[in-house]
């Protein structure tokens, strides 16, 4: 098993991020369940691209994908949410003998999951919570089949590429040498078409934005008013990134675990980074664990699915 960082606490967290030169928060604290239910809403937008453009890929290429993945899968999806794509495959493919969807909103989690046993009663359903970029124990009561990590909606690029690393480590070892890793991974394109994914006409993005917030408040006590903050999304072009911040709006103070923290006007948060890959760029990146046998895009090449072996 490979070694990871010792686990923090959400309290520990969050003040880290806070008292930083930059303030922060970490990125998986939207989703709770209404921030996983924000999420869901924004896939539905005009203007963000990913979700539909992804979903197409799937749908059109199901068949060659489960050619790839091979007789009888386990398919494991860390930040499963709500399984929307998955049942794309769990309906076209016959060779998926069970599915783990892992995320850390429990209630949500478990929620979906009883909605897919019933709607797939043939296939082994087991829901795990669990913070997926640490290492992650599989339930025993699985059945015997090629372990296969399902990683849509090119999460992946919400990570440091510290945080990368580690991720990549943990599949690796959750897939062993006979697995299978299928990932979703957004692609470079105009700047224009990546602002408006993340600047929603509707404000749907800017709730989600401030919804962590709201998380917060609530698992920790503190006393964050989402009002007092304008979401921002803007293009960092050095690293090659969107980025999400909360823009403070007036000056004020929050207690967090009776630390202090003071907010000035136009001060932000950092809430979570976008980053987007050329192939070439994402190959170079998995190369210590993982080989690229397959990608599958759009028309457009806004997007790829990418099948990966390990090496």
């Amino acid at each position: 098993m490979t070694k990871v960082k010792e686990r923090k606490s959400m309290r520990d967290e969050v003040l880290y991020g806070l008292t930083g030169p930059q303030k922060s928060l970490p990125s998986k604290y939207f989703y709770d369940e209404r921030g996983s239910k924000i999420f869901d809403e924004i896939t539905e937008l005009e203007e963000y691209y990913p979700t539909r453009t992804e979903r197409d890929i799937l749908k059109q290429n199901v068949e060659e994908i489960g050619c790839h993945l091979g007789d009888e899968v386990i398919l494991i999806e860390p930040g499963s949410g709500s399984s929307d794509k998955t049942r794309i495959l769990l309906k076209g493919l016959n060779n998926i003998a069970g599915y783990i969807p892992i995320d850390i909103s429990g209630e949500y989690l478990f929620s979906v999951a009883s909605e897919l046993q019933k709607a797939f009663p043939e296939i082994t359903i087991e829901p795990l919570q669990a913070d997926y970029t640490h290492s992650i124990n599989l339930p025993d009561s699985l059945p015997e089949g090629r372990k296969v990590v399902f990683f849509p909606g090119s999460t992946i690029g919400n990570f440091k590429r510290d945080t990368v690393d580690r991720f990549l480590a943990v599949v690796a070892d959750i897939v062993g040498r006979e697995g299978a890793f299928l990932i979703g991974v957004d692609l470079k394109k105009e700047v224009e078409v990546l602002l408006a994914a993340y600047n929603d006409s509707k404000g749907v993005t800017a709730a989600f934005n401030r919804n962590i917030l709201r998380h917060i408040n609530r698992e920790l006590g503190t006393d964050f008013d989402p009002d007092l903050f304008d979401h921002k999304a803007i293009w960092n072009e050095e690293e090659s990134r969107i980025e999400m911040h909360l823009v403070c709006k007036e000056d004020h103070e929050v207690v967090v675990n009776g630390t202090c923290i003071s907010f000035r006007k136009g001060e932000c948060i950092h809430t979570e980074n976008s980053h987007k890959y050329t192939l070439e760029e994402f190959g170079e990146i998995v190369s210590p664990w993982f080989e690229v046998k397959k990608v599958w895009t759009d028309e457009k090449d806004w997007f790829s699915l990418q099948y990966l072996e390990p090496k």
